[in-house]
């Protein structure tokens, strides 16, 4: 799924399926996510970071490993 070309501004894509490309930001036809800016830095940790389920998981995640950290540091 790409746009036509001719068209030179920012693309956006799916991070799950690389191969939907669309002009405007938007949903994905197959799964449903939000499609980022192609070549964005960190696109998908922004992506991941403006829900907040996976906000949760990731503080969680980083919470789980400082204190595994101050575990094996004694």
């Amino acid at each position: 799924m790409t746009e036509p070309h001719g068209n030179t501004g920012p693309f956006y894509i799916c991070p799950m399926h690389p191969d939907v490309i669309k002009a405007a930001p938007g949903k994905c036809p197959y799964c449903g996510m939000a499609l980022i800016p192609e070549g964005s830095r960190f696109g998908i940790v922004r992506h991941m970071m403006s829900s907040p389920l996976h906000a949760g998981i990731m503080i969680a995640a980083l919470l789980a490993l400082m204190a595994a950290a101050m575990m094996l540091w004694k």
